[in-house]
This record gives structure tokens, sequence and C-alpha cells, in this order.
């Protein structure tokens, strides 16, 4: 287009530019190769009002005609609440603090969790509506331990070994922290068990470990790990209960020992190293434990005999003539170990006219640490001629009183001597059985056979250097109107039984039974027990004031204890 025409076309009031051909075709040309105007790609709705709306004023709908992903900043007008809210990552209302979480469930986690550091895992679920959460802090009751996080769950640690707690979260924003939800469910905090404490004693390549446990944890102690120090054969042994033998020790080798608890969430932290201890080889003892012998049984008015008192129960590893029970094997002794020795007294002796069955004798016994005890049952009392006529059970049994009373039976694991006899009583037979001894049962009273009985005699142990007879079984008391005899305490302290008296008590230190009554008179009393260890050295120490007549011997007839 000539300049010339230009100026004719614009002055012509006749020439219209919307119908002018090269006009027309101007305008096109712009419009298509202009995609946007100052950064507005909808060029053909740029002019209209609905383009100056949803992009210069607020966008409004309901809720599911929210834009997904808006950019931070925007509004929107939501037309199903009435409340205006702002995009950042979500929609919140602006100027509100967050909403408060709902739906807090705890779980415990215990794997491996230290004593009093247990840890439980808290789920929550967030609000929808209010404000902006940046943060979730999760608290527990009791305690107040707590732990912050953004998203759930939200784990935490500290809790106390065993104790049951609840659970309760916030939220937290720019506009401040909401108030706490409900609390969760109560879940108990569990963990590995408490450090426990340990002793050990040194014995032959070997030490026996004791060990106290601490608390469970809140789940139950299966075992124990133990190591010794320095390294042994197997340094670490694992032990099911206490005390436990650690073996593969090298004698005269210094050791400690740690210990840890194992419980379903795993092993405690260890103890405390043991004091230091020296297994060494130990001493071969041999030993005589004889206990208390069994009274004869009370008589009443008539002057009926009563049974006599069972021997107490004997022990030894030495030589023994006509003992009641195999010979044992020699133990072991420890230097360094103390070991407490028991004597039992004597069953007290029934009093005239009680009608009543005789007391037992007392135990003796060897005791002490990395050491199964020896012990020896005190001997049965003898039947009373009234309800209770039957012998008691004992190391030996006691006799049975006259009207057909039974005799007590002896201990039997191990064997330490025999039964008591069996009374008797018909028109021609009246008589009261003896009570058992280390070496024979008691006589039995039978038709062919009248009067009263003799105790079970003992047997003879030379470990003190000399043979002595030992617990000897209680003679039974004899029928007073009849001409019978009573019968005689057998050889090692048995006392006899009484005609028309007392029974005789049994011996003191040979732990012989008491003699049964006659004619309303009380029974004899049981002898006290002995105890005589002897091996090839001097003790370091005793209590008790044992006799030591010759290297190695010692001979308790109270209690007491001693040390090599």
């Amino acid at each position: 287009m000539t300049r010339a025409r230009d100026v004719a076309n614009v002055l012509s009031t006749a020439t219209s530019l919307a119908t002018d051909t090269e006009t027309a075709a101007a305008i096109s040309s712009h419009n298509s190769s202009t995609t946007s105007v100052h950064g507005i790609s909808d060029t053909a709705a740029l002019a209209t009002q609905t383009y100056v709306q949803n992009n210069k004023g607020i966008n409004k709908g309901n809720t599911a005609s929210r834009p997904a992903s808006p950019a931070n900043g925007d509004l929107y007008y939501n037309t199903e609440t009435s409340v205006l809210e702002v995009y950042d990552g979500g929609w919140w209302l602006p100027n509100t603090a967050p909403g408060i979480p709902t739906s807090p469930v705890a779980t415990n986690q215990p794997s491996s969790r230290a004593y009093n550091n247990g840890q439980a895992s808290v789920a929550f679920t967030p609000a929808t509506g209010g404000g902006k959460a940046t943060s979730f802090t999760v608290t527990s009751t009791p305690g107040s331990y707590t732990n912050t996080g953004s998203s759930s769950p939200i784990v935490v640690t500290g809790l106390q070994s065993n104790t049951a707690y609840t659970y309760a979260v916030t939220a937290t924003g720019p506009l401040g922290t909401s108030a706490a939800s409900s609390a969760s469910s109560a879940i108990t905090a569990t963990t590995v068990p408490q450090a426990p404490s340990i002793s050990a004693v040194g014995a032959d390549q070997s030490a026996t470990i004791t060990i106290t446990p601490g608390a469970t944890g809140g789940s139950a102690i299966t075992g124990y790990s133990i190591t010794s120090s320095p390294a042994s054969t197997n340094t670490t042994q694992s032990a099911s209960s206490s005390p436990y033998t650690f073996t593969g020790l090298t004698n005269n080798t210094a050791y400690t020992f740690t210990a840890t608890a194992v419980n379903a969430n795993g092993s405690s932290a260890a103890s405390s190293a043991s004091s230091s201890v020296t297994p060494e080889a130990g001493l071969s003892v041999d030993y005589l434990v004889v206990a208390g012998g069994g009274s004869g049984g009370g008589s009443f008015s008539g002057g009926v005999g009563t049974g006599g008192g069972g021997a107490g129960g004997l022990r030894s590893t030495f030589s023994a003539t006509g003992g009641g029970g195999s010979l044992e094997t020699p133990t072991i002794f420890i230097p360094g170990i103390t070991y407490t020795i028991e004597v039992g007294g004597g069953g007290p002796l029934k009093s005239a006219n009680s009608g009543q069955v005789g007391n037992n004798g007392v135990d003796s016994s060897i005791t002490g640490s990395a050491f199964s005890a020896i012990t020896s049952t005190g001997g049965g009392g003898g039947g009373s001629q009234s309800g209770a006529k039957v012998g008691q059970n004992g190391g030996s049994g006691g006799g049975g009183g006259v009207v057909e009373g039974a005799g007590g039976t002896r201990t039997a694991s191990p064997v330490q001597g025999f039964n008591g006899g069996t009374g008797g009583f018909d028109d021609a037979v009246y008589g009261a059985a003896g009570g058992g001894g280390a070496g024979a049962a008691g006589g039995s009273v039978t038709t062919n056979s009248r009067g009263s009985k003799d105790g079970g005699t003992g047997v003879a142990v030379a470990i003190t250097g000399s043979s002595v007879y030992y617990a000897g079984g209680g003679g039974g008391g004899a029928y007073g109107p009849q001409a019978e005899p009573a019968g005689a305490g057998g050889n090692g302290g048995g006392g006899a039984g009484g005609k028309g008296s007392g029974g005789t008590n049994g011996t003191a230190n040979r732990g012989g039974g008491g003699g049964g009554a006659s004619n309303s008179q009380e029974s004899g009393a049981g002898g006290s027990g002995i105890v005589v260890i002897k091996t090839t050295q001097n003790a370091v120490s005793t209590t008790g004031s044992p006799s030591n007549p010759s290297t190695g011997i010692y001979i308790f007839n109270n209690t007491g204890s001693i040390t090599f």
C-alpha cells in the first residue's frame, strides 16, 4: 500500500477499515503470529469477564472442585463450607491453628531395647481441616516422654521397663499448636532384662557361678550367658538356672566371670565382674554323718508297753560293719570354702501318761557351696499304746506299739538304716517292738515270740581310728502285768525299754533310739547325732570346737564349720 493511498483511505469517510481487504489481512496475520501478550497465552479470552474473574479475582466452588495442584499462596472460596482456604502444600484455613489429630495407636517395640529404655511407635491420623500443621508431638502418660516428627508414625524412646503407657498427639503449625488428641490404649513397654549380679567359687578345674537376676524387663528371663576372663576351654557358656558349674578351667589360674540375662527381647548388659577365684584340685574327704535318734512312744495307765525309737540315719564313706546301706564315695572339699556342719539332736522324750507316739530325731548334715549336701535323716519315734500305735518313719523306723502297731519305715534314698519292728496283742501275746537300727531291723512280736523286743543293732565304723558302734535302735517297753521282759537297746547307743518304769535314753553322739515306756512312765529320749570328717591334712579353721585326735580327723559333737 502506498503512503498516498494510506492517507486517502484514512481521510475518506467512504472507506471502511473493516472491509478493506488489505487492512483485514494485516490484522489477521498479526493475530495468528501472536501466542501471548505479556505472558498471557489465552489471547482469545484476554478481554473476557471470565478470564479476569478466574485469574485476577478468587476462584470458588465446592470441595471437589478445588484445583489439585495450584501454586502455594493461591486462595479458594469453598462454597460447600463457606470458608476461604489457602494452598500451601494442601488446602488450609488461613489465620487458624492446626486441627486435633485423631486415632492414636501405640505399638511396643521391645527387640534389643536396653533395660529402662523401652520404645513405642505411635501412629495417628492428622486433622483434615483447620490450619496447616508442620509437625506433630507424641507425649506419654506417665513419664511425659516425648518425640516430634513431621508425619505418622512417631517413635518414643526412654520408656521404663515393664510400665504401661498411653499416648496423646498434638499438631503444631505457623499459627500455634492444637489441643491434645484423645489417649491411645495403654501398652506395656518391655525390654531386655536388667543386668544380673554374680558371684563365683573355685573348684577343681571349674567354678560354681551363682547368679542373682535383676528385673525381668517385663518378659521372663529364659537363661544366662556366662563368660570367663581369661579365656578358657569354652569361654562363654549358657546356663538355664543358678547355681551353674562353669567347667574347662585350668587349676591354679585366677579367673573372673561376668553374666548376662536373656529374655525374648535379647540380652541384658553384662554384670559387674565377680571376685577373682582360682580353681584348685580338691581334697578327698571321708565322712560319717549320723542323725539324732527318735524317742520311744509314750505310755499311760494299764502298763501296756510302747515301741522303741528308731536310730538316726547313718551315712558313711568309711569301712563299716553291717551297714544298712552301701558305702558312699568320698567327696571333694575345695580349699578356701567353709563347710557347715549340723549335728542333729535326739527326739525329746514323751512324758508320763502322754500316750502319744514318740518324737523323731533331727537331721545331721554337711553343706557348702560347690557341694551337694550330705544329709542323714532323724530316727522315727516309737509307737504309743493308744491311738498312734504305728512307729514313725525316719532314718531307721520306730518300733510299733503293743496293739499290733506296725513299725516305721527307713529312709531309702540313700538307704540309712532299717525298719522298726511290729508290735503284737492277743490272748497270748503282749509286746512292743524295737526300733530299727543302722545295721538291722527292730525286733517284731509274734505268737511264738512273746514279750517286747530289742532294738535293731547299729554298725561299727572305724573312721576315728578305732571301731565304734553307732545308730542302734531303742528297745520296746514291757507290758507290766505279764512276766515278759522289756526289749534291750541295739548295740550303737540304743536305749532299753522300761518294765514297770520309763525307757532309757539313747546314747548322746551315737544317734541311738530311745527305749519305749511302761506302766504310765516317760519314754526314753533319742541320742544326739555326730559328724566325723577325715582327710589327709588339717583344717585352716573350724568352729563348734570339734576334737582333732590325729591329722585330718575332726569329730563334731555339736554344730560348727570347717575350712581347709
